[in-house]
Protein backbone atom coordinates (compact mmCIF):
# COMPACT_ATOMS: atom_id res chain seq x y z
CA UNK A 1 0.00 0.00 0.00
CA UNK A 2 1.24 3.57 -0.50
CA UNK A 3 2.11 4.92 2.54
CA UNK A 4 2.21 8.73 3.99
CA UNK A 5 2.09 10.33 7.38
CA UNK A 6 -0.09 13.37 7.82
CA UNK A 7 1.62 15.32 10.12
CA UNK A 8 2.85 18.62 9.35
CA UNK A 9 6.58 17.74 10.64
CA UNK A 10 6.71 14.19 8.58
CA UNK A 11 5.60 15.20 5.34
CA UNK A 12 7.67 16.39 2.46
CA UNK A 13 7.92 19.55 1.82
CA UNK A 14 7.42 20.86 -1.89
CA UNK A 15 10.52 23.10 -3.45
CA UNK A 16 8.68 26.65 -4.60
CA UNK A 17 7.07 25.97 -7.75
CA UNK A 18 8.54 27.15 -11.10
CA UNK A 19 6.91 29.98 -12.53
CA UNK A 20 4.41 29.69 -14.79
CA UNK A 21 2.43 33.37 -15.63
CA UNK A 22 -1.26 33.35 -15.93
CA UNK A 23 -1.70 30.19 -14.11
CA UNK A 24 -4.76 32.19 -11.88
CA UNK A 25 -7.16 33.19 -14.53
CA UNK A 26 -7.94 36.70 -14.25
CA UNK A 27 -11.33 38.54 -12.60
CA UNK A 28 -12.48 39.26 -16.13
CA UNK A 29 -11.51 35.19 -17.39
CA UNK A 30 -13.48 33.94 -13.88
CA UNK A 31 -16.52 36.52 -14.75
CA UNK A 32 -17.01 35.82 -18.27
CA UNK A 33 -19.74 33.58 -19.36
CA UNK A 34 -18.96 29.84 -20.18
CA UNK A 35 -21.67 27.99 -21.21
CA UNK A 36 -21.74 27.00 -25.16
CA UNK A 37 -24.80 24.71 -25.80
CA UNK A 38 -22.62 22.11 -26.00
CA UNK A 39 -19.45 20.89 -26.06
CA UNK A 40 -17.13 19.43 -29.11
CA UNK A 41 -15.12 17.78 -26.84
CA UNK A 42 -15.59 15.31 -23.97
CA UNK A 43 -13.14 14.06 -20.60
CA UNK A 44 -14.32 10.48 -20.86
CA UNK A 45 -12.28 7.04 -20.29
CA UNK A 46 -12.10 5.23 -23.45
CA UNK A 47 -10.09 2.43 -22.42
CA UNK A 48 -12.85 -0.50 -24.08
CA UNK A 49 -12.84 1.01 -27.18
CA UNK A 50 -8.99 0.38 -28.09
CA UNK A 51 -8.45 4.04 -30.12
CA UNK A 52 -5.79 5.06 -31.44
CA UNK A 53 -4.02 7.80 -30.19
CA UNK A 54 -3.21 11.21 -31.75
CA UNK A 55 0.63 10.27 -32.02
CA UNK A 56 0.93 6.35 -32.63
CA UNK A 57 3.63 4.33 -34.60
CA UNK A 58 1.10 3.81 -37.41
CA UNK A 59 0.70 8.12 -37.31
CA UNK A 60 3.55 8.69 -40.25
CA UNK A 61 1.56 5.95 -43.19
CA UNK A 62 -1.76 7.30 -42.19
CA UNK A 63 -0.53 11.07 -42.45
CA UNK A 64 1.01 9.79 -46.22
CA UNK A 65 -1.88 7.89 -47.14
CA UNK A 66 -4.09 11.08 -46.05
CA UNK A 67 -1.64 13.20 -48.15
CA UNK A 68 -2.01 10.77 -51.51
CA UNK A 69 -5.70 11.36 -51.30
CA UNK A 70 -6.03 15.45 -50.38
CA UNK A 71 -3.45 15.12 -53.32
CA UNK A 72 -5.73 13.29 -55.50
CA UNK A 73 -8.29 15.59 -54.41
CA UNK A 74 -6.90 18.60 -55.82
CA UNK A 75 -5.54 17.06 -59.06
CA UNK A 76 -9.29 16.51 -59.15
CA UNK A 77 -10.21 20.14 -59.08
CA UNK A 78 -10.30 20.15 -55.39
CA UNK A 79 -14.33 20.58 -54.47
CA UNK A 80 -16.76 23.65 -55.02
CA UNK A 81 -17.76 25.97 -52.30
CA UNK A 82 -21.19 24.91 -50.38
CA UNK A 83 -23.57 27.72 -50.32
CA UNK A 84 -25.56 29.41 -47.60
CA UNK A 85 -29.07 28.21 -47.39
CA UNK A 86 -31.03 26.06 -44.83
CA UNK A 87 -30.03 22.11 -44.58
CA UNK A 88 -32.36 20.42 -42.94
CA UNK A 89 -33.31 17.64 -41.65
CA UNK A 90 -36.07 15.52 -43.56
CA UNK A 91 -35.82 18.64 -46.21
CA UNK A 92 -35.30 18.09 -49.78
CA UNK A 93 -33.10 20.48 -52.21
CA UNK A 94 -30.64 20.60 -54.85
CA UNK A 95 -27.99 21.97 -52.11
CA UNK A 96 -28.03 18.75 -50.31
CA UNK A 97 -26.86 17.23 -53.20
CA UNK A 98 -24.01 19.18 -53.12
CA UNK A 99 -23.10 18.58 -49.87
CA UNK A 100 -23.08 14.98 -50.32
CA UNK A 101 -21.20 15.73 -52.92
CA UNK A 102 -18.49 17.69 -50.69
CA UNK A 103 -18.46 14.53 -47.84
CA UNK A 104 -18.36 11.66 -50.73
CA UNK A 105 -14.54 13.79 -51.65
CA UNK A 106 -13.01 13.38 -48.80
CA UNK A 107 -14.67 9.63 -47.82
CA UNK A 108 -17.65 10.67 -45.68
CA UNK A 109 -20.22 9.06 -47.82
CA UNK A 110 -19.84 6.68 -50.64
CA UNK A 111 -20.21 7.56 -54.32
CA UNK A 112 -23.09 5.82 -54.83
CA UNK A 113 -25.23 7.94 -52.16
CA UNK A 114 -25.42 10.70 -54.67
CA UNK A 115 -27.00 8.07 -57.80
CA UNK A 116 -30.17 7.68 -54.85
CA UNK A 117 -33.48 9.23 -56.29
CA UNK A 118 -33.13 10.44 -52.63
CA UNK A 119 -30.13 11.73 -53.28
CA UNK A 120 -31.46 15.56 -52.96
CA UNK A 121 -33.04 15.21 -48.94
CA UNK A 122 -31.45 15.31 -45.83
CA UNK A 123 -31.61 12.00 -44.12
CA UNK A 124 -30.42 10.04 -41.50
CA UNK A 125 -27.16 9.11 -43.84
CA UNK A 126 -26.67 12.43 -44.65
CA UNK A 127 -27.01 13.53 -40.97
CA UNK A 128 -24.45 10.61 -39.72
CA UNK A 129 -21.92 11.99 -42.74
CA UNK A 130 -22.29 15.61 -41.03
CA UNK A 131 -21.97 14.34 -37.57
CA UNK A 132 -18.78 12.29 -38.17
CA UNK A 133 -17.20 15.45 -40.33
CA UNK A 134 -17.88 17.82 -37.14
CA UNK A 135 -16.26 15.25 -34.70
CA UNK A 136 -12.97 15.11 -37.41
CA UNK A 137 -12.95 18.93 -37.06
CA UNK A 138 -13.75 19.35 -33.29
CA UNK A 139 -16.73 21.30 -34.04
CA UNK A 140 -20.07 21.05 -32.05
CA UNK A 141 -22.03 17.23 -33.18
CA UNK A 142 -25.29 18.39 -34.22
CA UNK A 143 -24.99 17.13 -37.61
CA UNK A 144 -26.49 20.32 -38.63
CA UNK A 145 -24.77 22.52 -41.21
CA UNK A 146 -24.64 25.77 -39.27
CA UNK A 147 -21.84 28.65 -40.13
CA UNK A 148 -19.68 27.12 -38.11
CA UNK A 149 -19.42 23.85 -40.20
CA UNK A 150 -19.98 25.24 -43.52
CA UNK A 151 -16.98 27.85 -42.80
CA UNK A 152 -15.20 24.52 -41.99
CA UNK A 153 -16.19 22.75 -45.05
CA UNK A 154 -14.94 25.90 -47.49
CA UNK A 155 -11.53 25.76 -46.32
CA UNK A 156 -10.34 24.64 -49.69
CA UNK A 157 -8.67 21.05 -50.28
CA UNK A 158 -5.40 22.51 -51.36
CA UNK A 159 -5.37 24.74 -47.59
CA UNK A 160 -5.94 21.09 -46.51
CA UNK A 161 -3.04 19.53 -48.33
CA UNK A 162 -0.56 22.21 -47.06
CA UNK A 163 -1.96 21.31 -43.33
CA UNK A 164 -1.34 18.16 -43.86
CA UNK A 165 2.25 18.05 -45.01
CA UNK A 166 3.00 20.45 -42.32
CA UNK A 167 2.05 17.79 -39.32
CA UNK A 168 3.47 14.79 -41.19
CA UNK A 169 6.93 16.70 -39.89
CA UNK A 170 5.76 17.54 -36.68
CA UNK A 171 4.75 14.40 -36.04
CA UNK A 172 8.22 12.60 -37.41
CA UNK A 173 10.04 14.44 -34.99
CA UNK A 174 7.70 13.82 -31.92
CA UNK A 175 7.38 9.77 -32.26
CA UNK A 176 11.10 8.95 -31.17
CA UNK A 177 11.30 7.63 -27.85
CA UNK A 178 7.73 7.50 -27.45
CA UNK A 179 7.22 5.16 -24.96
CA UNK A 180 4.40 2.63 -23.63
CA UNK A 181 2.93 4.93 -20.88
CA UNK A 182 1.98 8.64 -22.33
CA UNK A 183 0.35 11.61 -22.05
CA UNK A 184 -0.16 13.67 -24.93
CA UNK A 185 -1.14 17.08 -25.27
CA UNK A 186 -2.23 18.70 -28.70
CA UNK A 187 -2.66 22.05 -28.06
CA UNK A 188 -4.54 23.52 -31.35
CA UNK A 189 -6.98 20.86 -30.08
CA UNK A 190 -7.37 21.45 -26.18
CA UNK A 191 -6.90 18.07 -25.60
CA UNK A 192 -4.74 15.53 -23.32
CA UNK A 193 -5.25 11.41 -23.97
CA UNK A 194 -2.78 9.26 -21.48
CA UNK A 195 -1.80 6.12 -23.53
CA UNK A 196 -0.61 2.96 -22.46
CA UNK A 197 0.17 0.12 -24.51
CA UNK A 198 -0.59 1.94 -28.11
CA UNK A 199 -4.05 2.31 -26.76
CA UNK A 200 -6.10 5.27 -25.35
CA UNK A 201 -6.52 5.17 -21.42
CA UNK A 202 -8.79 8.97 -21.10
CA UNK A 203 -9.56 12.13 -22.84
CA UNK A 204 -8.98 15.04 -20.94
CA UNK A 205 -10.28 18.52 -21.86
CA UNK A 206 -7.56 20.93 -21.18
CA UNK A 207 -6.77 24.58 -20.92
CA UNK A 208 -3.99 25.83 -22.59
CA UNK A 209 -1.67 29.14 -23.33
CA UNK A 210 -3.35 32.29 -25.17
CA UNK A 211 -2.05 33.52 -28.29
CA UNK A 212 -0.02 35.91 -26.51
CA UNK A 213 1.89 33.47 -24.05
CA UNK A 214 1.27 29.99 -26.15
CA UNK A 215 2.03 26.96 -24.49
CA UNK A 216 5.56 25.41 -25.70
CA UNK A 217 5.47 21.92 -27.84
CA UNK A 218 8.08 19.80 -25.99
CA UNK A 219 9.60 16.06 -25.32
CA UNK A 220 9.81 14.94 -21.68
CA UNK A 221 8.98 12.69 -18.82
CA UNK A 222 7.04 12.95 -16.09
CA UNK A 223 8.95 13.21 -12.82
CA UNK A 224 6.89 13.94 -9.94
CA UNK A 225 3.72 15.48 -8.65
CA UNK A 226 3.13 18.12 -6.12
CA UNK A 227 -0.06 17.72 -4.03
CA UNK A 228 -0.90 21.25 -2.62
CA UNK A 229 1.18 22.88 -4.10
CA UNK A 230 2.54 26.60 -3.72
CA UNK A 231 1.99 28.88 -6.50
CA UNK A 232 5.03 31.59 -7.15
CA UNK A 233 2.71 34.78 -9.10
CA UNK A 234 4.83 35.94 -11.61
CA UNK A 235 5.65 39.41 -11.72
CA UNK A 236 3.07 40.01 -14.94
CA UNK A 237 0.53 39.02 -12.71
CA UNK A 238 1.78 41.02 -9.78
CA UNK A 239 1.94 44.17 -11.40
CA UNK A 240 -1.30 43.77 -13.59
CA UNK A 241 -3.49 41.75 -10.71
CA UNK A 242 -2.36 41.15 -7.04
CA UNK A 243 -1.44 44.48 -6.37
CA UNK A 244 -3.54 47.03 -7.71
CA UNK A 245 -6.44 44.45 -5.70
CA UNK A 246 -4.13 44.97 -2.37
CA UNK A 247 -3.97 48.81 -3.07
CA UNK A 248 -7.87 48.86 -3.41
CA UNK A 249 -8.65 46.13 -0.57
CA UNK A 250 -5.91 45.61 2.06
CA UNK A 251 -7.36 42.70 3.38
CA UNK A 252 -6.84 40.68 -0.44
CA UNK A 253 -3.56 39.42 0.25
CA UNK A 254 -4.91 37.75 3.55
CA UNK A 255 -8.12 36.07 1.49
CA UNK A 256 -6.06 34.76 -1.05
CA UNK A 257 -2.95 33.62 1.30
CA UNK A 258 -0.68 35.30 -0.36
CA UNK A 259 2.94 35.77 1.74
CA UNK A 260 5.72 38.08 0.28
CA UNK A 261 9.07 37.72 0.89
CA UNK A 262 12.61 38.89 0.26
CA UNK A 263 13.42 36.97 -2.41
CA UNK A 264 12.83 33.19 -2.93
CA UNK A 265 14.00 31.80 0.68
CA UNK A 266 13.94 35.34 1.87
CA UNK A 267 12.81 36.93 5.32
CA UNK A 268 8.50 37.47 4.60
CA UNK A 269 7.41 41.12 4.06
CA UNK A 270 5.13 43.18 5.87
CA UNK A 271 2.93 44.72 2.54
CA UNK A 272 1.82 47.51 4.89
CA UNK A 273 5.16 48.79 4.65
CA UNK A 274 6.60 49.16 0.99
CA UNK A 275 5.51 51.90 -1.05
CA UNK A 276 3.73 49.76 -3.76
CA UNK A 277 3.42 52.37 -6.22
CA UNK A 278 6.96 53.07 -6.37
CA UNK A 279 8.21 49.39 -6.28
CA UNK A 280 9.00 47.02 -9.83
CA UNK A 281 6.84 44.25 -9.51
CA UNK A 282 9.31 41.70 -9.55
CA UNK A 283 11.27 43.18 -6.73
CA UNK A 284 9.89 40.76 -4.26
CA UNK A 285 8.52 36.85 -3.84
CA UNK A 286 4.83 36.27 -3.95
CA UNK A 287 4.08 33.11 -2.93
CA UNK A 288 0.49 31.85 -2.58
CA UNK A 289 -0.25 29.23 0.03
CA UNK A 290 -1.77 26.09 -0.59
CA UNK A 291 -5.69 26.16 -0.07
CA UNK A 292 -8.80 26.31 -1.79
CA UNK A 293 -7.59 29.54 -3.57
CA UNK A 294 -4.11 28.08 -4.74
CA UNK A 295 -4.24 29.35 -8.78
CA UNK A 296 -3.06 25.70 -9.19
CA UNK A 297 -5.98 23.97 -6.79
CA UNK A 298 -5.01 20.53 -5.93
CA UNK A 299 -2.27 19.05 -7.81
CA UNK A 300 0.75 20.11 -9.94
CA UNK A 301 2.67 17.38 -12.45
CA UNK A 302 6.37 18.19 -13.05
CA UNK A 303 8.42 17.05 -15.97
CA UNK A 304 11.83 18.68 -16.92
CA UNK A 305 11.38 21.63 -19.40
CA UNK A 306 13.04 24.73 -20.15
CA UNK A 307 9.96 26.82 -20.11
CA UNK A 308 9.41 26.49 -16.98
CA UNK A 309 5.53 24.95 -17.86
CA UNK A 310 3.73 22.26 -16.08
CA UNK A 311 -0.02 20.33 -16.03
CA UNK A 312 -2.01 21.36 -12.94
CA UNK A 313 -5.33 21.62 -11.26
CA UNK A 314 -7.19 24.75 -11.25
CA UNK A 315 -9.89 26.30 -9.00
CA UNK A 316 -11.67 27.51 -12.38
CA UNK A 317 -13.11 24.85 -14.12
CA UNK A 318 -15.92 26.73 -15.06
CA UNK A 319 -12.79 26.86 -17.98
CA UNK A 320 -13.65 23.11 -19.17
CA UNK A 321 -17.28 24.19 -20.41
CA UNK A 322 -16.40 26.47 -23.06
CA UNK A 323 -15.29 25.16 -26.93
CA UNK A 324 -12.29 27.99 -27.06
CA UNK A 325 -10.01 27.30 -23.80
CA UNK A 326 -6.60 29.33 -24.72
CA UNK A 327 -6.49 31.08 -21.93
CA UNK A 328 -3.52 30.11 -19.49
CA UNK A 329 -0.55 32.08 -20.44
CA UNK A 330 1.74 28.80 -20.79
CA UNK A 331 0.80 25.41 -19.01
CA UNK A 332 -1.99 23.49 -19.09
CA UNK A 333 -4.63 23.03 -17.23
CA UNK A 334 -6.43 19.33 -16.57
CA UNK A 335 -9.94 18.45 -16.58
CA UNK A 336 -10.84 15.53 -13.83
CA UNK A 337 -7.28 15.93 -12.36
CA UNK A 338 -8.23 13.42 -10.01
CA UNK A 339 -8.82 10.30 -12.82
CA UNK A 340 -5.66 11.92 -14.66
CA UNK A 341 -3.31 11.40 -11.32
CA UNK A 342 -5.07 8.60 -10.77
CA UNK A 343 -3.60 7.05 -14.03
CA UNK A 344 -0.23 7.83 -14.00
CA UNK A 345 0.40 6.14 -10.47
CA UNK A 346 -1.73 3.34 -10.94
CA UNK A 347 1.27 0.99 -11.57
CA UNK A 348 2.55 2.62 -7.94
CA UNK A 349 1.60 1.38 -4.52
CA UNK A 350 -1.95 0.83 -5.03
CA UNK A 351 -2.48 4.60 -5.64
CA UNK A 352 -6.12 5.99 -6.00
CA UNK A 353 -8.77 8.31 -6.18
CA UNK A 354 -9.67 7.67 -2.45
CA UNK A 355 -5.35 8.31 -1.56
CA UNK A 356 -5.66 11.79 -3.84
CA UNK A 357 -8.55 12.34 -1.66
CA UNK A 358 -6.92 12.23 1.73
CA UNK A 359 -3.53 13.78 0.73
CA UNK A 360 -5.16 16.99 -0.57
CA UNK A 361 -7.35 17.47 2.30
CA UNK A 362 -4.40 17.79 4.82
CA UNK A 363 -3.92 20.80 2.00
CA UNK A 364 0.25 20.21 3.14
CA UNK A 365 2.49 20.57 0.34
CA UNK A 366 3.45 16.64 -0.74
CA UNK A 367 5.97 15.75 -3.41
CA UNK A 368 5.51 12.29 -5.10
CA UNK A 369 8.26 10.83 -7.31
CA UNK A 370 7.14 9.21 -10.07
CA UNK A 371 8.47 5.62 -10.61
CA UNK A 372 7.13 4.35 -13.76
CA UNK A 373 8.26 5.84 -16.75
CA UNK A 374 5.89 8.03 -18.19
CA UNK A 375 6.47 10.35 -21.55
CA UNK A 376 5.49 13.82 -22.28
CA UNK A 377 4.46 15.28 -25.35
CA UNK A 378 3.24 18.98 -26.16
CA UNK A 379 2.71 18.80 -30.01
CA UNK A 380 1.52 21.51 -31.82
CA UNK A 381 -0.59 19.22 -34.28
CA UNK A 382 -3.52 21.22 -36.69
CA UNK A 383 -3.34 17.68 -38.55
CA UNK A 384 -3.75 14.26 -37.89
CA UNK A 385 -5.01 10.77 -39.01
CA UNK A 386 -6.75 8.62 -36.73
CA UNK A 387 -7.23 4.50 -36.18
CA UNK A 388 -9.46 4.59 -39.44
CA UNK A 389 -6.89 6.72 -41.32
CA UNK A 390 -9.47 9.82 -41.69
CA UNK A 391 -7.74 13.20 -41.20
CA UNK A 392 -8.40 15.25 -38.31
CA UNK A 393 -7.73 19.48 -38.54
CA UNK A 394 -8.14 21.80 -35.50
CA UNK A 395 -7.53 25.48 -36.34
CA UNK A 396 -4.03 27.45 -36.47
CA UNK A 397 -4.71 29.21 -33.14
CA UNK A 398 -1.01 30.40 -33.18
CA UNK A 399 -0.76 31.20 -37.04
CA UNK A 400 2.39 28.37 -36.71
CA UNK A 401 1.37 26.43 -40.32
CA UNK A 402 3.87 27.73 -43.02
CA UNK A 403 6.28 28.76 -40.76
CA UNK A 404 7.75 25.30 -40.22
CA UNK A 405 7.62 25.51 -36.61
CA UNK A 406 7.97 21.42 -34.91
CA UNK A 407 9.05 21.89 -31.74
CA UNK A 408 9.93 24.87 -28.86
CA UNK A 409 8.56 28.33 -27.99
CA UNK A 410 6.47 30.00 -30.42
CA UNK A 411 6.75 33.43 -30.67
CA UNK A 412 4.20 35.40 -28.85
CA UNK A 413 1.26 37.01 -31.04
CA UNK A 414 0.71 40.90 -30.29
CA UNK A 415 -1.30 42.10 -28.13
CA UNK A 416 -4.10 44.86 -29.45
Amino acid sequence: MFQFHLSRRKLITAAAASLCAGSQASAEEAAAPAKPAKLATRTEVVRDRAEVPMLAPSSVDGMMNAIALYEEINAGGGWNELPKGKYESGGQHKRNILLRERLVREGYLDFETLTRKSADSFDEELKQAVSAYQAAHGLVVNGKIDETTRGEMNITAAERLLTLRENLDRIENYLPGLGERAILVNVPACQLETVEGGIVHSRHNVVAGKPERPTPALVSKVSDIVFNPFWNAPASIVARDIIPKYLADPSYLEQMQIRIFDGVGGPEIDPSLIDWLATPPDRYHFQQQPGAQNALASVKVNFPNSHMVYMHDTPHREDFKRNQRFQSSGCVRVDDVRGFITWILNRQDDFDEATFEMITATEEPFTLPVQTETHVRFMYLTAWTNGDGRANFRRDIYGLDGTGFVIGQPEAAPTL
